[in-house]
């Protein structure tokens, strides 16, 4: 599983970073970025800061995409 976050639909609510911190942060600006790691997916940001997700956190991942109000959270499977 891969995912990404539209930054543009962001609403910076901090629920995926809830969720499931070990995937998702919020930076400076506001908005949550997919990160692997300590690397961090924002340079740059969108579909193109894809994020490879681990078996045992593609749940919360999924919970994530489903609880985010600005439903800016994009799964895809392998």
């Amino acid at each position: 599983m891969k995912v990404w976050i539209d930054q543009d639909l962001c609403t910076g609510d901090g629920l995926c970073e809830e969720i499931a911190p070990a995937v998702f942060t919020l930076l400076d600006d506001g908005l949550a970025y997919v990160k692997e790691g300590s690397d961090v997916k924002n340079e740059p940001g969108g579909a193109a800061g894809m994020a490879q997700v681990s078996v045992e956190l593609e749940d919360a991942v999924t919970e994530a995409a489903e609880e985010c109000p600005g439903e800016c959270i994009f799964i895809e499977t392998e």
